[in-house]
């Protein structure tokens, strides 16, 4: 009797699988992972929301969502900048002082006109993003020690210009300034409609952009990006000196807000504007990041505030603590979820 062996079946490509045997389930988990990660501070800002309706019959109110919705647009306009210079793998921490120097600046150049008023901090804080992207760019220095010396000198210039902060340059409330800052259209205050229309603009330029593509390209790996052709140290410049203007335009809109350019705000903006867009899913490590979620980032933190302010019985510093914490636990799910899709 004859007996046949049958072989097992070998494989073309030497026993490795091909694409078409990739499992489903590990591309099924790595979208959900991304999906984590771009959307999470979404879910949790809409669950947060919904619970403080229910919970506080003044939450949900038109009166205390537009107020909500104006405090927010100064901090986004802040994180907007904040999300260019993180993606590029960079921080900036002079922003705090750059929005307090722009709303004195404002404040004192009213006196001359809503024009100087508009001008003048965007020239000056944007003259101070384009020293510390090129210390960063061309220098070759440490983001952070760049941004905070940048974060003192401007907070010096500050209390200069008001002697110490003994002088407060006051806002003509019946000038343009001031209404584009208290005034409203559609039930939104103006500085909100600003925010937006600078957050569609952001989101273009970073997708549909070179520009953009050249800012993750640097975030993702610098080496790369420069043998690729992508002009490295001028994008820096760039990102940091959008972050400047940013800054300073924030701080005049606040500014025309209040009527007056106070010199004690602006103390921990930046820390606030970096867990913003972190907690949006914005990696600290560069190379990957949304406009979008910076701005629920920044939502949600305020929602965050506003919940505390309506409990009534905790003291306005349980914000930070609650900020903190969920900022350590974003970090951690980012770290855990990076890993989990490099091993897939």
């Amino acid at each position: 009797m004859t007996v046949t062996k049958t072989q097992a079946p070998v494989s073309v490509d030497g026993g490795k699988p091909t694409a078409g045997d990739e499992p489903v389930g590990s591309a099924r988990s790595e979208r959900l992972s991304a999906l984590v990660q771009q959307h999470g501070a979404l879910a949790v800002l809409v669950i947060v929301s919904l619970v403080a309706t229910f919970s506080f019959d003044s939450f949900g109110t038109g009166d205390n969502v537009s107020n909500m919705a104006t405090s927010s647009a100064f901090l986004a306009i802040v994180a907007l900048g904040m999300t260019f210079v993180i993606i590029t793998g960079g921080i900036d921490l002079s922003v705090g002082s750059l929005f307090a120097l722009g709303g004195v600046l404002a404040a004192w150049g009213s006196r001359h006109g809503t024009l100087v008023a508009l001008l003048l901090p965007l020239v000056v804080c944007g003259a101070v993003g384009v020293v510390n992207g090129l210390l960063v760019a061309r220098s070759r220095l440490a983001p952070f020690i760049v941004t905070l010396a940048a974060m003192l000198g401007a907070r010096g210039l500050m209390l200069a210009i008001t002697d110490e902060g003994a002088n407060t340059y006051l806002i003509d409330k019946g000038s343009f300034l001031a209404e584009l800052g208290q005034g409203s259209t559609l039930g939104l205050g103006n500085p909100v409609w600003i925010m937006l229309a600078l957050f569609v603009a952001g989101a273009v330029v970073l997708r549909r952009t070179r520009f953009g593509q050249h800012v993750y390209a640097v975030g993702g790996n610098e080496d790369a990006a420069a043998l690729m052709g992508a002009p490295v140290a001028r994008t820096k410049i760039l990102v940091y000196t959008l972050s400047g203007v940013l800054a300073g335009l924030a701080g005049a809109l606040n500014a025309a807000w209040l009527a007056s350019g106070v010199t004690i705000l602006g103390n921990g903006m930046e820390l606030e504007a970096i867990s913003a867009v972190v907690i949006g899913g914005t990696l600290l490590t560069g190379g990957l990041g949304y406009v979008s979620g910076s701005l629920v980032g920044v939502l949600l933190l305020k929602v965050i505030q506003n919940v505390i302010n309506q409990i009534g019985s905790l003291d306005s510093s349980y914000q930070q603590v609650v900020s903190g914490a969920f900022l350590a636990v974003v970090v951690v799910a980012q770290t855990w979820l990076g890993r989990r899709r490099q091993l897939m």
